[in-house]
């Protein structure tokens, strides 16, 4: 196990609360014609064509430069505008989520942006541990109520398969991942995911022995369990697309799939089952691409699901 039961349990649970939450911001939105406040309105498509041709690629296309973006601001320990970037996106993410939560009312959408603003000025410039973790929760469900509307079942298919190649490749291959998050943590202090620092049990004891006054002198190790946004935002996209769409035509004569919450709910146990499997049979002081996982549970959960219904 790469960390300690209790950590571990601890990140599954945050992930599933968040996955939970994805899934009431997308219907919320979904109910409300996919209009959401701040421009953020998604395009419709005019054609079921539309996914394949249009939406699909263009999500690849900005997939694509912002990690490029980002990887050179990196290089360039350009910390000033990726910290506005973040804010930014926090801001409006935060945003999205809240005003979902809460009554419509006249400038609702604004309230909720005001809310937000110190939550995001304290995650980026002030790394509070409670808030960065508190945030997190409700940052991806904003930002999956953007995709959902662009993807349908297969484009969602297609994207999983791609983005865990991806990450297998940039943490297994090129190292990229590991740089970039050493980057966040160490320089720009902001990491775009679940972030837990704890002590191992031998630390504890030794700490324990210690006496006050010798503390303040001593290195202490600390252990860093972290969880990316990219692993958390995808199956809330997926769970999304199988939520809202009425169902998919399957080839070879196999009958439709099915969507609505509780294929949804098996999107969601699939993804967490895949997590749980790579957190405890990981390995310490290893990488692992966690996509790869979640994806395989997602499929399995879909499978489940349609066998069942």
């Amino acid at each position: 196990m790469k960390h300690t039961a209790k950590i571990t349990i601890f990140l599954l649970a945050m992930f599933i609360i968040t996955q939970l939450i994805g899934m009431y911001v997308v219907n919320h939105y979904a109910s409300k014609n996919n209009e959401l406040p701040y421009g953020m309105t998604p395009p419709a498509p005019e054609k079921e064509t539309d996914f394949y041709t249009s939406f699909l690629p263009s999500i690849i296309i900005a997939f694509v430069i912002a990690i490029t973006i980002l990887f050179l601001l990196t290089k360039f320990n350009a910390e000033f505008i990726l910290k506005v970037w973040f804010f930014v996106v926090v801001v409006i993410a935060l945003g999205l989520t809240f005003n979902s939560l809460i009554p419509d009312f006249k400038n609702s959408a604004l309230f909720v942006l005001i809310l937000a603003l110190p939550l995001a000025f304290i995650k980026i410039y002030k790394r509070n541990f409670l808030v960065h973790n508190l945030t997190e929760l409700f940052i991806y469900p904003g930002i999956a109520a953007v995709f959902v509307p662009l993807l349908n079942f297969w484009t969602v298919v297609i994207l999983l398969i791609l983005i865990s190649i991806y990450d297998m490749w940039a943490v297994w291959h090129s190292g990229i991942m590991q740089k970039m998050a050493k980057y966040q943590i160490d320089k720009l202090k902001v990491f775009s995911g679940f972030f837990i620092p704890y002590v191992s049990k031998e630390v504890k004891d030794k700490l324990k022995k210690m006496k006050k006054q010798d503390l303040s002198k001593k290195k202490i190790k600390v252990n860093l369990a972290i969880l990316g946004g990219g692993d958390v935002i995808f199956p809330i996209i997926t769970s999304g697309v199988v939520l809202t769409m009425k169902l998919q035509n399957l080839p070879f004569g196999l009958k439709p799939f099915i969507g609505g919450l509780i294929p949804a709910l098996f999107v969601i146990f699939g993804a967490t089952l895949g997590l749980s499997y790579l957190f405890f049979y990981a390995e310490k002081k290893k990488f692992y691409p966690a996509m790869p996982f979640i994806t395989l549970g997602i499929f399995l959960g879909m499978i489940i699901s349609y066998l069942i219904f």
